[in-house]
């Protein structure tokens, strides 16, 4: 028989095989059949309804409102007439307590009561607000000759919300009645005097357009999602699902290759996700016509025709598949590396993390899909479907977003094979549970933190950074980077001594020799200045991210240049090595292979800095000061390394007039060739030299270590 033949035979028998224990497990099933198909429309629905009610409600009220106003009677007057304009179908009231008693008048088109309440029967205002017994306080003074005006009210209450809104209208309304009689007065022409001019905006897009600009912010960002959820699970129970039963070591003994095994599951996982994001499409499509169905019986919407929505629908459908076979090969890259069912969802929540905030560029306005988008995962997707619901159509970036995502797919499986071919990785006895919340009784003093611990504490040092540090830098400036370095600082420490890990051994504390500093120090000033080349051209390429950390940058810093180094260059050197090239690097290089550790802690810092044009600068650094401690067994050298490419930036934002007489370079923001040149060949030259330092005085410990 034809060995491609028996070959195509093997895979089909293994995708059966695949699917078949992936559909046993109901978390699958659920995700792929019942969130699309029930609960979507149950939330819309639902929403909807709710919203109607709020509406409804909000309408039903009873709206007490206390006035104190030396007008005459003129704002409750007006009051009086614009619950008469509103109301047409039943009787309201507007009364007064105490001295107003005005009796009840006809309402119309609103079912709300306005209830005015008389000032002097209320004490205080404030506390009338706070215990509700109004929703809204006027008070009316004659200042320079003129009615002063002021709304007290409470936005935390929603009552209290609504009847200022309400006020503010009936003032809309009473300012215009006093104009007009103002100008009558004066015998005056009122309609030429308020209104010299007529103007309307005309909006020249079609209602496919409009509607297409609405679902081209939110559809991207609901299928990426749907999809990393949608083959999630799958990836989960093909790798770590078996080795939990235990029947991966059943399946490697039968007569197939790693290769067809690996293809198999790959397909399984594409395939499940792709029908969930079809079914998700399905189901947002039928809700989106539902809508529409509902305000067309509602009101004279414009319609459209579905026809022209067509090839977006196609290129959306083409991009899903595609990008679904990203996902599958990532999701099951990173699923490999785990045992069981809980240890896998551990790994996949920063996944979940760095999708969902790439995915986010769909709903960024004027982000165009440039050659340079196209090629970047998640975002190029969500551009694609964007412009694609705008009826923007470039098929060159389409090709691109298709290719790449196909070729990163590739790249994926190629990393998924060497996984299956390791079985230091297969079936390594190391535990890599999560022991953070074991009872810490039952913990053993001494060795690392597991992978599970190190992927938790970085997960949740990210989210504090994002929420707390953003909000500590915004605050408080200098002092709030500092207060963000001790969240960097003590989170992971906290875990170290919860956990009872030796110190020494996860965080690198090891006594370093002199030539390790030299080593280090001109790999950091070689790496400085092969970055300003990188980073400039960066910044041609992403011109408002640059400008944004500029913008950022600036604002944090203060007058004080001390101050600055120690916040930007010593602190940092200290904290960030402690948890990345302490605690991460150690960690993981104690279960995966070097290479692997070393790459996972650099692009983990690369995303630290949160910004596109940081992370190949940083990421690349990231690499070095790896390097270095790995070479080392000390984490000093890297600290160092740190703290040289922090304070020559912290001494270029403070004293560029000085640097600039020594070494004019520096400071410029353009580049000529020469310059390039020069910053590529010393930079090249100052880190090799370094390089090798490094490399000749850590061998002995790297030779240990691979022992």
């Amino acid at each position: 028989m034809n060995s491609k033949v028996m070959n195509t035979k093997i895979i089909r028998t293994l995708v059966k095989k695949e699917m078949l224990d992936v559909f046993r497990d109901k978390k699958t099933v659920l995700m792929m059949l019942v969130v699309p198909i029930v609960l979507y429309p149950l939330i819309f629905i639902g929403a909807m309804q709710l919203m109607a009610f709020i509406s409804s409600s909000m309408e039903d009220e009873n709206y007490r409102i206390a006035v104190e106003a030396d007008d005459e009677g003129a704002f409750i007057h007006k009051l009086s007439e614009f619950q008469q304009e509103e109301d047409e179908t039943e009787e309201g009231g507007l009364s007064t307590e105490a001295a107003a008693k005005q009796d009840g008048v006809e309402t119309s088109e609103q079912s709300y009561k306005i209830t005015v309440i008389d000032a002097d029967s209320i004490s205080d205002y404030e506390t009338a607000l706070n215990e509700e017994e109004i929703d809204a306080y006027v008070l009316g003074q004659i200042q320079d000759g003129k009615m002063q005006y002021e709304v007290y009210y409470l936005s935390s209450v929603t009552n209290s919300s609504y009847a200022a809104n309400l006020v503010m209208d009936v003032f809309d309304e009473l300012k215009e009645d006093m104009t007009r009689q103002l100008i009558t007065d004066e015998g005056m022409d009122v309609r030429a005097i308020l209104e010299p001019i007529h103007y309307e905006k005309q909006d020249t897009a079609s209602s496919e357009q409009s509607l297409g600009s609405i679902m081209g912010s939110i559809l991207p960002f609901m299928l990426i999602v749907s999809l990393l959820m949608g083959t999630m699970y799958p990836a989960i129970d093909t790798t770590a699902g078996e080795r939990e039963r235990g029947t991966l070591e059943t399946i490697l003994t039968l007569p197939v290759t790693n290769r067809q095994l690996i293809i198999s599951k790959f397909i399984t996982v594409a395939v499940i996700g792709m029908v969930s994001a079809l079914l998700n499409i399905l189901s947002m499509g039928a809700i989106a016509l539902y809508m529409y169905k509902i305000a067309d019986l509602q009101t004279d919407v414009a319609s459209f025709d579905l026809a022209k929505f067509i090839p977006a629908i196609l290129v959306c459908i083409l991009a899903v598949f595609a990008f679904s076979l990203f996902i599958s090969a990532v999701t099951m890259c990173v699923t490999s590396f785990a045992k069981s069912y809980k240890e896998a969802n551990n790994y996949i929540t920063p996944l979940m993390l760095v999708v969902m905030f790439v995915g986010y560029a769909g709903f960024i306005p004027n982000l165009e899909l440039t050659q340079t988008m196209s090629m970047i995962p998640v975002a190029n997707i969500c551009l694609l479907i964007k412009n694609m619901m705008a009826f923007k159509v470039d098929y060159g970036a389409i090709a691109v977003v298709l290719l790449s995502n196909v070729a990163y797919a590739v790249i994926a499986i190629l990393f998924l094979s060497k996984i299956y071919d390791s079985e230091a990785i297969l079936f390594s006895d190391t535990k890599a549970g999560l022991q953070l919340f074991e009872k810490r009784s039952n913990m053993k003093k001494g060795g690392l933190p597991t992978v599970s611990d190190v992927w938790f504490v970085v997960a949740v040092t990210m989210l504090l950074m994002l929420y707390v540090g953003s909000l500590l830098q915004v605050r408080f400036g200098l002092a709030g980077v500092f207060g963000t370095q001790m969240i960097i600082l003590f989170v992971p420490l906290f875990l170290v001594v919860y956990t009872k890990r030796d110190f020494r051994q996860t965080y690198g504390f090891a006594k370093a020799k002199l030539t390790d500093y030299l080593g280090g120090g001109l790999i950091a000033v070689g790496m400085f200045l092969l970055n300003i080349v990188i980073a400039t051209g960066l910044m041609e390429i992403f011109p408002e991210s640059a400008a944004n950390v500029e913008t950022t940058f600036s604002g944090i810093l203060g007058d004080n240049a001390m101050a600055a180094l120690f916040v930007i260059a010593v602190t940092p050197a200290i904290c960030e090595e402690m948890l990345f090239r302490g605690v991460i690097l150690n960690s993981l290089k104690a279960k995966y292979r070097i290479f692997s550790a070393v790459a996972i802690t650099a692009a983990l810092f690369g995303i630290y800095h949160m910004s596109l044009v940081k992370f190949i600068p940083t990421g690349l650094l990231g690499l070095v000061f790896c390097i270095a401690a790995w070479r080392t067994g000390s984490i000093y050298p890297a600290m160092v390394m740190h703290f040289i490419n922090n304070a020559v930036s912290v001494a270029i934002t403070y004293y560029p007039e000085q640097l600039e007489r020594v070494l004019p370079i520096l400071t410029k923001t353009t580049l000529s060739v020469s310059d390039v040149l020069c910053l590529l060949g010393v930079g090249a030259a100052l880190a090799g030299i370094g390089g090798a330092i490094l490399w000749k005085s850590g061998s002995r410990i790297a030779g240990r270590e691979r022992a």
